[in-house]
């Protein structure tokens, strides 16, 4: 009998870049870059269940495609700043991990300093919580303001699920929420199960429901707190896919983003005050 390995969490140094390894004692395994708190394995139930790009340039500054990228301070490009904020960029700091034999913590933080006043002003502290546990992931934000006026952002957890062929899985517990489609520039609301066909790039107002990601037999339950307005669904399709340096050809088929996130308007944080929002998931 093969043994399973026991918990531990390790740094170490993977495409050239500093990672921390967190494994339980029942083999479930994550991996996460220090660039941007990024998670970029979560392998559970014998399988991986993040898409990352084959083609990722691991090179310390440029964004890396796939895993649960950490929008943060603005979505995609609604403002000033870089696109999807400056945060995935940098490098956070680790903290010391919490270990047991079932469950498995560690954060990270990006602190204000030259680095970031360069893009933004704002005197702030965001801290990245990982929580590992049996069939389980959950990431969560969370946003000090320092400094002695108001702070406001916007932003994501840019979950990239790894699904075995995109034609074939189905989303569900959206059914009536408010959506617009940003391929169309349309309004309606959504339906009862979700099916991808070509370019996907739809926000929803957040349900109070957990959403369900059936592919095959495998069975995905996504939640998000209150905190975090909507839920976007993306997929960038064949067309869109092909003219993306940073995916393969045919990496649209493998992957569908469920994000937790903050579009429309922005999230207010008072003087000193603190915000807090997550994504997690699990496997049934």
């Amino acid at each position: 009998m093969v043994k399973a390995p026991s918990a531990r969490c390790t740094r170490e140094t993977i495409h050239g870049q500093a990672c921390w390894t967190l494994v339980l004692d029942q083999g479930d395994t994550l991996t996460v870059t220090e660039q941007g708190a990024q998670v970029v394995s979560w392998i559970s139930q014998g399988r991986e269940q993040l898409f990352l790009s084959p083609k990722n340039v691991w090179d310390g500054a440029r964004a890396i495609r796939g895993g649960i990228p950490v929008c943060f301070p603005q979505f995609n490009q609604r403002g000033s700043l870089p696109k999807h904020g400056f945060a995935r960029n940098m490098a956070w700091q680790a903290g010391e991990p919490q270990v047991s034999e079932a469950v498995m913590t560690l954060g990270f933080t990006l602190n204000h300093g030259p680095a970031t006043q360069k893009f933004w002003s704002a005197e702030f502290q965001a801290q990245v919580q990982i929580h590992l546990s049996p069939n389980a992931l959950k990431v969560d934000l969370s946003v000090n303001n320092l400094g002695e006026t108001e702070l406001q952002f916007s932003g994501a957890l840019h979950t990239y699920l790894a699904v075995s062929d995109i034609s074939t899985i189905t989303l569900r517990g959206l059914q009536g929420q408010p959506e617009w489609d940003a391929v169309c520039d349309t309004h309606t609301q959504a339906r009862e199960a979700l099916t991808f066909n070509g370019e996907f790039d739809r926000v929803y107002a957040a349900s109070p429901k957990p959403l369900v990601l059936q592919d095959g037999a495998s069975v995905l339950e996504i939640n998000q707190s209150p905190s975090w307005a909507q839920t976007v669904v993306w997929n960038p399709g064949e067309v869109l896919c092909a003219t993306m340096e940073d995916m393969p050809m045919d990496g649209f088929a493998h992957m569908l983003c469920v994000e937790a996130a903050q579009v429309f308007s922005p999230i207010h944080v008072p003087a000193h005050g603190h915000w807090q929002g997550w994504q997690s998931l699990t496997l049934q």
